[in-house]
């Protein structure tokens, strides 16, 4: 094979949603093994023992709550793109998409699914889609501005790690986007549609603001969750600290390299607790607890999926109700 014809096909395989599916997966146990041969399987098992009824409840309402939120949130963004949809079907949809997202690999499969399928109801895929990268961009960039405020006042040991790696992270990110812009002239006109499009879903105050609450409400009620964890697993630390350390936690837990956001989570909690001088072993069990309730938390999801999945078995497709109806009229004569 001539390099001619090799290039191509390296840059296709390099491409593949298939590859990179394996690495998310590779990366997320890759973590997940680090983290068992640094502290051994017994803060994962602690963190399952830990498990009971006042957990399983507490997490049910707060993840309850959090979904309501960022239903809302991505109600108002789709509305204001055109592929509007019901407060109550964005709550069904997200349970859903939130179901998917933990059980799979990579942790952004819900969302795919979410926008695809608001897509084809909406028939506007493509927009359906702005209103999904939008809605869940928006609510990174809040989480990540709490975490720079509430570690700049009470989170101190981790304020020497977190802001340059922020740091780089938003260098890299710029220049790739300079570079994107600078690349082509076609390049530059799909920049500008995506920040027109990006001021058309937030683009007044009133919305802004909206969204920003929503994304206020679902970080909080992720962080009240990992703290119930952290107090079914024993360990006791004021609540202004405990934030702190959660918002850290809940940044790795969203990085998609991961397996329905395990590996870096795990990582990550390890890695805080003991720079916090709780023990690493401390933030592993209730990391594993909070994984195993966020779990349970989004079931509602999975019946979803189940009726979602039956309805559509059941609804024939538009091309079978045509050969239907023509049977029935030749039936007839």
């Amino acid at each position: 094979m001539s390099a001619a014809t090799s290039a191509p096909r390296v840059r296709e395989v390099l491409s593949s949603r298939w590859l990179r599916l394996t690495a998310r997966v590779l990366v997320g146990v890759g973590m997940l093994v680090a983290v068992i041969v640094h502290v051994g399987s017994g803060p994962f098992l602690q963190g399952l023992l830990s498990i009971d009824l006042r957990v399983i409840a507490a997490t049910f309402v707060l993840s309850a709550a959090a979904t309501l939120a960022a239903a809302w949130r991505w109600s108002i963004i789709a509305g204001r793109l055109g592929v509007g949809l019901r407060f109550t079907e964005a709550v069904g949809m997200y349970y859903r998409s939130q179901f998917l997202n933990t059980v799979l690999p990579g942790g952004v499969v819900g969302d795919v699914h979410r926008a695809v399928a608001q897509g084809r109801n909406t028939g506007n895929v493509a927009q359906a889609a702005r209103a999904v990268v939008i809605e869940r961009t928006l609510g990174q960039v809040v989480q990540i501005a709490l975490a720079v405020i509430v570690l700049a006042w009470f989170g101190l040991e981790f304020e020497g790690y977190l802001v340059p790696a922020l740091g780089i992270g938003l260098t890299v990110l710029g220049v790739a986007v300079l570079a994107t812009a600078a690349s082509s002239l076609r390049a530059r006109r799909a920049l500008r549609r995506e920040l027109d499009e990006l001021s058309a879903g937030v683009g007044s105050p009133g919305v802004f603001v909206r969204v920003v609450v929503a994304s206020i409400v679902v970080v909080a009620c992720h962080v009240v969750t990992l703290s119930v964890a952290v107090g079914a697993v024993g360990a006791r630390v004021p609540p202004l600290r405990l934030a702190a350390i959660a918002l850290v936690v809940l940044l790795a837990g969203s990085i998609p390299l991961s397996i329905g956001g395990w590996g870096p989570r795990e990582g990550i909690a390890g890695w805080a607790f003991a720079v916090a001088g709780l023990g690493a072993s401390t933030g592993v069990a209730a990391s594993a607890l909070f994984g195993v309730v966020a779990m349970i938390a989004v079931a509602p999801g999975l019946v979803l999926a189940v009726v979602s999945a039956v309805r559509r078995r059941r609804t024939p497709a538009p091309g079978d109700a045509v050969v239907l109806a023509g049977t029935d009229r030749e039936a007839r004569s």
